[in-house]
């Protein structure tokens, strides 16, 4: 989860740098037949799920780690 949120992010992120830039990738042109301020909505809606995935995968990776850790310890 934590590679595909960061996926998003970047490309939520891309997309609005590229936008203010003029340059819209022909992958991303169907947001803006729509208007601009759903194309808006779009990609900080990309950005903002990315940002979700991203640290959701986070506490998952600390958490299978801390139970790999307490499993490898000897308990008396």
């Amino acid at each position: 989860m934590r590679k595909v949120g960061g996926y998003m992010i970047f490309f939520g992120l891309f997309a609005i740098v590229l936008d203010y830039l003029d340059r819209v990738p022909p992958i991303l042109a169907w947001i803006y037949e729509w208007g601009d301020t759903i194309a808006w909505v779009i990609k900080i809606g990309l950005v903002a799920i990315g940002a979700v995935l991203y640290f959701m995968g986070a506490s998952k990776t600390e958490e299978i780690e801390s139970d790999e850790e307490s499993e490898e310890t000897p308990t008396e």
